[in-house]
């Protein structure tokens, strides 16, 4: 199996105090975020936070970056992304920011420099759309949510 070069992506640190993305491991598919903020934050049960992370970038053309939650902070807290994944498209310059949700029972607090995250870059393929009358059949045809079995 061949080695891909690796995107040279465009990062701009602004806040001093910040942890820049970092990968956990040498296959990792997704940078760890981490939260930029200059005291701890509590998160009620039910809150939602915007939670900034402390960097903007420069995604090229043609990618985008998804920002999705981190397994442990879920599993262990009841931590979410309300939106997830949330999209940062390539023509984005502001900061990166988090929206966390609790959805646990009790109040979580968000430390500084936390990792909070992932963000995954991917590549977003160019679309199209043609109207036509009519779609071709299919066997599921229009069934919905769970109209394959169990």
């Amino acid at each position: 199996m061949g080695t891909t070069m690796p995107l040279s992506i465009a990062i701009q640190r602004l806040s001093e105090t910040t942890d820049m993305p970092s990968f956990q491991s040498a296959h990792a598919s997704g940078m760890d975020l981490h939260a930029s903020l200059p005291e701890p934050e509590d998160l009620a049960p039910g809150a939602i936070a915007l939670v900034p992370c402390g960097f903007a970038m420069s995604l090229p053309e043609g990618y985008e970056a998804q920002v999705r939650p981190r397994s442990g902070l879920a599993v262990r807290h009841g931590i979410s992304i309300p939106n997830a994944p949330g999209t940062i498209d390539a023509d984005y310059r502001g900061e990166v920011k988090v929206a966390l949700i609790n959805l646990s029972n009790d109040t979580f607090t968000i430390e500084p420099n936390m990792r909070i995250a992932q963000l995954v870059v991917a590549t977003v393929v160019p679309v199209m759309l043609e109207e036509v009358p009519s779609l071709d059949a299919t066997l599921r045809g229009s069934g919905g949510f769970g109209s394959t079995g169990a």
